[in-house]
């Protein structure tokens, strides 16, 4: 059997960077957010249900998906989220299933669940064990602002609208800290590598 493990963080944390560091090492990822992307693609199942849902105002001249329109829909109205969660978290499920399959009949031994909200969307019953990376409140405040050039106002805003890293932190079987360089990230995850017995 396949060791499945997830992978999780908070925004900035370094996540991404933990996440291409495992795919260099050979492991097999599977990551939430591009699975979301490509569930609403034009000709899925989840597209076409949120079409229906939402109708064509949520649609760009091209006929894919205006996130924007669509986000600020949900956004302002609990009602409507709730609806395009109904449509596609299970979707995102599915396709994650559907490649995490596929990694595992290539050959894979460990598959890596990249997912945001692990905890948040209490999806920790799809893996074994679970790492988060992890960086202070200052870091995080800081490098937030300087990736999507936000003011203070609009990092603290969006780093609030998660669950704290440090009740992450508790929550975890493994904790990779990212507030240093690369090179102390890369020694902590060959250490777990080591001691969880992960290969690829």
């Amino acid at each position: 059997m396949a060791f499945i493990v997830g992978l999780t963080g908070g925004i900035a944390s370094g996540k991404s960077t933990v996440s291409k560091l495992l795919e260099k090492r050979g492991f097999a990822i599977v990551d939430a957010d591009i699975a979301a992307r490509k569930v609403v693609e034009p000709g899925e199942r989840a597209y076409m249900d949120i079409v229906e849902a939402f109708g064509s105002r949520v649609l760009l001249e091209d006929g894919t998906l205006n996130r924007a329109k669509l986000g600020s829909i949900v956004f302002q109205n609990e009602e409507e989220r709730k609806k395009l969660n109904a449509i596609v978290h299970p979707a995102v499920r599915k396709k994650m299933k559907d490649w995490q399959e596929e990694a595992i009949e290539s050959g894979k031994q460990t598959v890596i669940l990249d997912i945001p909200l692990l905890y948040e969307s209490k999806l920790t019953h799809l893996v074994e064990k679970t790492i988060v990376v992890f960086v202070n409140e200052e870091t995080q405040l800081k490098r937030l602002m300087e990736r999507n050039a936000f003011t203070e106002k609009e990092a603290k805003s969006r780093i609030a609208s998660q669950m704290p890293l440090r009740e992450k932190v508790e929550l975890a079987d493994a904790v990779i800290d990212n507030n240093g360089s690369i090179e102390e990230t890369e020694t902590q995850l060959d250490q777990l590598i080591e001691k969880w017995k992960m290969k690829p």
